[in-house]
Order: C-alpha cells, then sequence, then structure tokens
C-alpha cells in the first residue's frame, strides 16, 4: 500500500526546485500566452463604445474586489462603480453616465448581460476529444456518432442513439431507444431511462435521473398496487439541468421540458408534467403529477406545486411557496397556501402587528370593563320608574 506521509510536511520530491525559482519570468510568459482582447475587440463583441484607449489588452474577468491589473470588470449601479474604480482593473463594462479618467470604460446597454456574453470567450467550455473508453459497454443495436466523447464506465442500451459533438462525461447509464440530440453533455452518474428523448445542447449535471416511474399507484383490497407507467420524458433543446433532479416518465403520455428551460439542483418533476420554454425552476422545487406551465414562468426555491393545475405565461411563483390553485397568466403568488403577493403581504403586515394589535384589545377590553361597571353602578343607584313618578 502507498503511504501519503505527512500532509503537513511536503517530501523532497514536491519540493521546489531552484529552476523554477524565476516565478516573475514564468507568469510573464503565462501573460503573454493567455487569452486576450483589446477594448475595442471587446466592444465590438458586446455592441459597445469604448471611453479611453480602446488599443488597452484585457486578459481576463473578475469582480472588483478580485480584479487585478489586466482584468474587466462591470458595474450596474453607483456602489458597484465605486467599487470597480478604486479596483486595479484596467477596465469597466457600465451601462450609467458614469465616468473615470483612470480606467477603460465599455459602454453598453445592460453590463451584467454583456458580462455574461463575454465569460464564455475567457472562460471556454472543456472540450472533450472524440473517442469512446474501453472500460464502455455499448449494445450492438446503438449508434454512436464518431464525433461524440463516451468516457469511462457508461453503459449505453439497445437503439440508443448518441449525436454528434455529444459527451457523456462517465458513469452514465442510457436505456433502450435512449436519443441524445447534438452537443449534449452529460456530465458523471446521470441516468437516463428507456425512451428518454433529449434534444440538442441540453446539459445534465451529475447525479441527476431522468425518466424513472412516476409515484403512482391504487388502493386495492387492502394493498397500494403500483400503477405502471409506460409513458417517456421529451427534453426539447438548450435546456440545462441541475445536480440531483430528477424527472419521472409520464404514466401514459410524456413528461415535457420546454425549450430554453432552466432547472436548478433537487428538483422533482412529476410525472406527465409539462414546463413550457424558457422557464426558470430554482432549488428544492417540487411538482406533483400532470401539471403544466406556461412560458417564461419563474418558480423560487422550495415551493411546491400541487397536480393537475395550470400556471399561466410569466407567472410567478415565490420561495417556500405551496400552491393549490391556478395561477392566471402575469399572476405573482406568494405564501402557503398561496395567495397573490399584494394579498399575502397584507397578511404578513397584519402578522408583524399581531403583538401590538393584542395589547390594543386587551386595553380596550380593560376600558370597556370599566364602562361596564360604571353603567351597572350607576343603574343601581338610580330609583327605579315607578318611585320617580310617586
Amino acid at each position: 500500500m502507498k503511504r501519503c506521509g505527512n500532509p503537513h510536511r511536503p517530501s523532497k520530491r514536491t519540493l521546489p526546485s531552484k529552476r523554477w525559482a524565476p516565478r516573475r519570468l514564468s507568469c510573464f510568459l503565462f501573460t503573454l500566452i493567455s487569452i486576450s482582447f483589446t477594448a475595442g475587440e471587446i466592444a465590438n463583441r458586446v455592441q459597445g463604445e469604448v471611453e479611453g484607449d480602446a488599443d488597452t489588452l484585457l486578459t481576463g474577468l473578475a469582480a472588483a474586489d478580485a480584479a487585478g491589473c489586466g482584468d474587466l470588470t462591470f458595474a450596474e449601479k453607483g456602489a458597484h462603480f465605486q467599487a470597480a474604480a478604486q479596483s486595479a482593473a484596467s477596465g469597466i463594462l457600465v451601462a450609467g453616465p458614469f465616468r473615470s479618467p483612470e480606467k477603460v470604460l465599455i459602454r453598453v446597454r445592460d453590463a451584467r448581460v454583456a458580462f455574461a456574453r463575454l465569460l464564455p470567450l475567457f472562460f471556454p467550455e472543456e472540450q472533450y476529444p472524440a473517442g469512446i473508453h474501453p472500460s464502455v459497454v455499448t449494445a450492438s443495436s446503438a449508434e454512436v456518432h464518431p464525433t461524440a466523447h463516451i468516457g469511462p464506465g457508461c453503459v449505453i442500451g439497445e437503439g440508443a442513439c448518441i449525436g454528434a459533438r455529444s459527451v457523456l462525461v462517465g458513469g452514465n447509464h442510457l436505456g433502450k431507444n435512449v436519443h441524445l440530440g447534438e452537443d449534449v453533455r452529460l456530465f458523471p452518474n446521470v441516468v437516463v431511462y428507456d425512451q428518454t428523448l433529449i434534444g440538442n445542447r441540453v446539459t445534465i449535471h451529475a447525479g441527476t435521473v431522468i425518466g424513472a416511474d412516476g409515484f403512482g399507484y391504487v388502493f386495492d383490497q387492502g394493498v397500494h398496487r403500483k400503477i405502471q407507467q409506460v409513458g417517456k420524458v421529451v427534453i426539447e433543446d438548450d435546456v440545462e439541468i441541475g445536480a440531483n433532479s430528477a424527472i419521472d416518465r409520464g404514466a401514459l403520455g410524456s413528461t415535457v421540458i420546454g425549450a430554453g428551460t432552466k432547472i436548478d439542483n433537487l428538483v422533482h418533476i412529476a410525472h406527465n408534467v409539462v414546463l413550457g420554454r424558457h422557464c426558470l425552476i430554482m432549488g428544492q422545487v417540487g411538482f406533483a403529477g400532470s401539471t403544466r406551465l406556461g412560458d417564461y414562468v419563474v418558480v423560487a426555491s422550495q415551493s411546491g406545486i400541487a397536480g393537475h393545475l395550470h400556471l399561466g405565461d410569466q407567472a410567478t411563483i415565490g420561495a417556500k411557496s405551496g400552491v393549490m390553485r391556478d395561477v392566471p397568466a402575469g399572476g405573482t403568488v406568494l405564501g402557503i397556501p398561496a395567495m397573490s403577493d399584494k394579498q399575502t403581504k397584507r397578511q404578513w403586515i397584519g402578522v408583524q402587528q399581531l403583538p401590538e394589535t393584542t395589547r390594543r384589545i386587551r386595553e380596550l377590553e380593560h376600558l370597556v370593563g370599566r364602562l361596564t361597571a360604571r353603567l351597572d353602578a350607576l343603574e343601581a343607584s338610580s330609583p327605579e320608574p315607578d318611585q320617580r313618578s310617586a
């Protein structure tokens, strides 16, 4: 057995050699060969305008508090710009009326969007070489495009089809008749059950399971009898699914994830749910069966959506909400049970005011009690009507 040794005491083999002593030279050489663009080139890529020296060389992207010489950062608000202007960054992406005589400014319509568009330029995704690892088990009827990359420990079932430039990083299992389009990327230990259809440019992160049986049972003679789940999952183009999520197959039809939808980690989507296009589903959200979402719906973290509901286009579900009714297009709901955001906020304000309201009620009860006692005393001391007439 190989001994690791004391982790706090480097071995002689790991001590730095004298020939690596001039680190400044190596850093300088790294800078020369690293990715770099002029401010003018960057501005052209994001449809921006340069204020300052357009030939300034930009070698990276960084937040203002971590930026160094050669870095480009961004600022959306005045406080952000002040931090960026005081940083060591060489350039700043800005969208507001900011000025800086010391920094090169690239003026754009939306600084955050421009920054996001530039990230792949400086930090390109890892490229995987075409080929199939020797440890892969591939069924004889499966089709793998010659430009695809199949990493170690993968299993590809009968009739499966993997498109051009798709990547299975490792430890992936594809069931029978699974179809992967072009430029799909499955990170380690993603499992895709039989009959699943996945479009182009789909990314699925580690540990996610696509196409497992839906949770369907019927009570029959004292036992919960399983309803066989014979549908499938359809994932359209440009979808991204986070780690350790689960999307169940339809009971009869399909569970569908619409094009451009982004799903966070630890999300559960039950059988026959249909998500529209370009939805945002955040972490720890759960959908019960047969619920349908329109396009551009946003569901915030830890929300639960009951079954057989409809959430209209551009609906928004606040965090930790329990949705038990349909939500109209453009509506925003919060709370448990979820109601309109205005109604829920009024309730929250009312709850916050409960201690003061309770105190005032007690004071009023005490006052009413005193007034009642005085009235009783007055009534007791006043003569009877027949006595007054006599």
